[in-house]
């Protein structure tokens, strides 16, 4: 398993820890010290404010070949709602191509759609897979959230590609024997939210009001960490690092630099796979909207 360094971060305010947006500089100079230490995906999406942007400055200025990157970008959310069946391919190339410019490329490693519902309507899967008839991106697919929508789209054949989340606590997919089935239908699949938006890596008094429930989920990685001298990085990190080769890339984001140094530094660090699953058993029955950081329901909102 490799680490894909999602973007998210660059563009937007975003998670629960920190949402210390960087300047685009810095963006662009952990962009560059990523790829410089082995991480050759890059994951963004139109949605995440000006990511993109961020991503086409680091690619003018950087010299490494882009035959050597995997870039990913995601079609805006709800793109092809109402949209008359015939015109799905006309909306989607389009969306592709105002990605192309502002990440400053001529093609796409990957294209997704990044609603996930689409991943039921074969009409518009097969709308995006045609983006690769045109040579505008290799393969296509689905950012999705749950179990059914993750099968579904591995039984699709003009599916090629999944992302979907998964940490020590939100083991659904794990659980639904989804990765075996991904690998034996050759899907590949890159994995999100490791550390639930920062969520994982708190105190319990950090965890904000509108998330006590999980204070319980923190407090009992922390004193797991204590323990073993640990942190709650690795533990995080290393829970979904035992899943490969199922999956191929562990998506992850930093808000700056030394947290990208030491996220990478630690994923390389063995901690033992027998102890983080007799932690993870802990979580098997965790509610959705603990786990899940589309459903939480934050204080004012």
């Amino acid at each position: 398993m490799k680490l894909a360094l999602g973007t998210v971060q660059f563009g937007m305010d975003y998670g629960i820890r920190g949402q210390c947006r960087p300047k685009e500089s810095e963006a662009v100079r952990m962009l560059e010290f990523a790829v410089e230490h082995g991480i050759d995906n890059i994951d963004t999406a139109d949605a995440y404010g000006c990511a993109e942007e961020i991503v086409g400055t680091f690619l003018k200025k950087s010299p490494v070949p882009r035959e050597k990157l995997t870039l990913i970008s995601k079609l805006l959310p709800h793109s092809l709602d109402d949209v008359p069946e015939e015109r799905y391919f006309s909306v989607i190339r389009t969306g592709v191509l105002r990605t192309l410019e502002r990440m400053r490329t001529d093609y796409l490693d990957v294209f997704l759609f990044h609603t996930a519902e689409y991943v039921f309507d074969p009409a518009k899967l097969d709308a995006l897979a045609g983006l690769k008839r045109e040579g505008l991106v290799r393969a296509t697919g689905v950012s999705v959230y749950e179990v059914e929508e993750a099968r579904a789209g591995i039984l699709n054949p003009a599916v090629d590609f999944l992302q979907m989340p998964c940490s020590i606590c939100d083991q659904r997919m794990e659980r639904a024997g989804i990765f075996e089935l991904a690998a034996r239908h050759g899907t590949r699949i890159h994995t999100r939210s490791a550390f639930l938006q920062g969520l994982l890596l708190m105190t319990e008094e950090e965890v904000p009001e509108f998330l006590k429930r999980a204070r319980p989920m923190v407090t009992e990685i922390q004193r797991f960490c204590h323990a073993r001298h640990l942190s709650p990085v690795e533990v995080a990190l290393g829970y979904v690092r035992r899943l490969a080769p199922a999956v191929s890339h562990l998506v992850f984001g930093v808000d700056y630099m030394e947290q990208l140094k030491e996220d990478i530094q630690l994923f390389e660090r063995p901690v033992d796979i027998e102890s983080l699953e007799e932690l993870g058993r802990k979580f098997t029955d965790l509610e959705a909207d603990i786990v899940m950081p589309s459903l939480w329901k934050r204080a004012g909102k």
